[in-house]
């Protein structure tokens, strides 16, 4: 016992230590937590006895991952995706696996084997992949958003892999994965269901994927009501653990997989009014576990194969990243794909993933992949992971490669001017042109979005499309006679870009523009806007007053309120964008933190007064 909590505690360890360093590095937590169980494994030798231990316990982090995902995928928005899921997202995982297993054919690897391997090649790192995209925000273009369908597809496609792994199995050596010990409490069940003929065996199995379902839709309400009435906060985790280990033992039992089981309780209960709850109780749970997982995984890499023979290996790593590209880009070519969309499909998805390591592991438990094979292929998909960065800068490069010759004819030719020019037709800019051009103000609308502009377009409103932040663009919208430019593009970057270009060649313009944050505030005004205006700060400030209205305030005091907070708060922010250091951390400012604390007093006092002036006078009531 004193030896699995020593082995335990170097294992959280080790995660507390290195994982932070690589998400910070931007190579994500799947890798952190493989490069923690390099280091105590290959790196250390601290890998002990009980490693093989916690990782049984660990496994079970799969099984709680497959269960989250099918509490995702709501009936109605597969329904919604399922051109790209079944089109995009099934012809990859089947021609990727069929291109791979022909390859490895090639090289010698049995049937079984090539099987194995090439749906381990299908499919690509969820978590890497997300995070990039969304840390890049081209989660929601067209390519990020074909990736996401992509991404969803393998993911449920892992559920019949890892029930299809086992069938291929060629010796009568049986998995250790969650069978129970011999001369457990379960053994007179599976006793029993093993004497069943075949046919009756069927008609349990039938019966239990049939009580999953129907449970699911039936039972979870009046027996959550009943757990959730005792108000005691661990009972929610109870019945959440309950719910995924119980299920997870009735498919077994019946020779299924654990994680389809749990995966199909996950689906049945994604329209539940209890989905949430059952999220945030399992995923404390799930990344505990699965963290462990990766890093046994990485402790059982052998890097001597590596060392031994790095060329071979970095060569298949390479012709892995090969195949995957080819079959992505001609997808990519089929459904439409272009420009900067394509080369995201291409190279985002072209690594191997994270659910890899399970098949491996699961494929040589059964058996079926030799040790050494396993070995490998463990190096090769930790390798593709590390290089995913790279894959993504290759997809940028092509992106401004292919752009860059025909830049100066993709945007329209503008044969529009207007005294107010707005950069930018996403939801702020499109409320900004409404009212000015429904109060008699011609505009002239910009943005690099086709589709938006496009759509825009079908409403009966011009806008031209074309990159706000090229000078010749700014000009051609007539830039040098405007009174006023909008500045309401997205990218926070592309914003100060634009308002520091305007400001130096026309410092009369008025530049009304669009901030994210307060430090994307002081960017602005230090670039030269006129006018700042937060995204959320008005619809915040309405919302308190909403608040206050509720409280016991009148509508005219919280009405007042509101006022004075809003004009003090935006007097307040030049003050404080005159002591903003850039690159400097605003609490490690010390003038700024003796400002901003000498400005909250200030709002304070001011809405004491407020609240003097607008009190009612007993006197003059009676």
């Amino acid at each position: 016992m004193e030896s699995l909590l020593l082995q335990a505690s170097i294992y959280l360890g080790a995660a507390l230590l290195i994982v932070p360093i690589a998400v910070r590095a931007g190579l994500g937590s799947v890798l952190g937590y493989l490069a923690a169980g390099i280091v105590m494994g290959p790196v250390l030798g601290l890998a002990g006895a009980e490693t093989e231990d916690l990782r049984h316990y660990a496994e079970y982090g799969v099984v709680l991952m497959l269960f989250l995902v099918g509490l995702e995928l709501e009936p109605a928005s597969l329904w919604a995706m399922r051109r790209s899921l079944l089109g995009l997202g099934g012809l990859q995982i089947v021609l990727t696996a069929l291109v791979a297993m022909l390859a490895l054919g090639v090289l010698g690897l049995s049937w079984p084997e090539a099987a194995v391997l090439g749906m381990v090649a299908a499919l690509s790192s969820t978590a890497i992949v997300l995070q990039t995209l969304t840390e890049q925000r081209m989660l929601r273009t067209p390519g990020g958003r074909n990736a996401f369908a992509v991404l969803l597809a393998q993911d449920i496609a892992v559920v019949p892999m890892l029930a299809l792994v086992p069938l291929l199995r060629q010796s009568p050596a049986g998995s250790e994965e969650f069978h129970p010990a011999t001369g457990g409490a379960a053994e007179p069940i599976m006793g029993f269901l093993q004497s069943l003929p075949g046919w009756a065996g069927a008609l349990v199995t039938l019966a239990v994927v049939a009580g999953i379902v129907l449970g699911g839709h039936f039972l979870t309400r009046p027996v959550f009501r009943y757990v959730h009435a005792s108000r005691l906060p661990e009972m929610g985790s109870f019945i959440a653990l309950f719910t995924v280990v119980g299920t997870s033992f009735l498919t077994m039992m019946v020779g299924l997989s654990p994680a389809l089981g749990t995966f199909l309780a996950g689906v049945v209960l994604a329209n539940s009014e209890f989905r949430h709850q059952l999220e945030a109780d399992i995923r404390p749970y799930k990344g505990i576990l699965l963290g462990l997982f990766f890093m046994a995984v990485g402790m059982g890499i052998d890097f001597r194969l590596l060392a031994e023979d790095p060329w071979r290996l970095i060569g298949l790593t390479l012709g892995l990243v090969a195949i995957k590209a080819l079959v992505l880009a001609a997808l990519a070519e089929s459904f439409g794909l272009e420009g900067r969309d394509r080369w995201l499909l291409t190279f985002g998805l072209a690594q191997a993933g994270e659910f890899g390591f399970v098949l491996v592991a699961y494929a040589a438990q059964d058996s079926i992949l030799p040790r050494t094979v396993a070995q490998e292929a463990l190096i090769i998909i930790s390798l593709s992971m590390l290089v995913t960065p790279v894959l993504f800068l290759i997809a940028s490069w092509l992106t401004r490669l292919g752009s860059e010759p025909a830049a100066a004819h993709r945007p329209d030719a503008i044969d529009d001017k207007g005294p107010v020019i707005i950069a930018g037709i996403g939801r702020f800019g499109q409320v900004v042109n409404r009212l000015v051009r429904m109060s008699g103000i011609q505009t002239v609308i910009l943005d690099h979005d086709m589709t938006a502009v496009q759509i825009m377009r079908r409403f009966g409103v011009k806008g031209f499309f074309g990159d706000p932040t090229r000078p010749e663009l700014l000009q051609a919208a007539g830039l040098s006679e405007a009174a006023v430019l909008v500045v309401a593009v997205d990218d926070r970057e592309n914003a100060i870009r634009i308002v520091r270009y305007a400001r130096h060649v026309r410092p009369d313009l008025h530049i009304v523009a669009r901030a994210r944050d307060r430090v994307h505030v002081y960017e602005l005004f230090q670039a030269g806007a006129d006018d700042i205006v937060r995204e959320t700060f008005d619809s915040s400030v309405r919302a308190g007053r909403y608040v206050l209205e509720n409280m016991g305030f009148s509508e005219y005091e919280a009405a007042q309120r509101s006022r004075t907070y809003y004009r003090v708060d935006r007097a307040a922010m030049r003050d404080l964008a005159e002591l903003w250091v850039p690159g400097q951390p605003a609490h490690l400012n010390e003038a700024y933190v003796a400002r901003a604390r000498q400005l909250d007093t200030d709002l304070e006092m001011a809405l004491m007064e407020e609240a003097a002036e607008t009190r009612p006078d007993p006197e003059a009531a009676e």
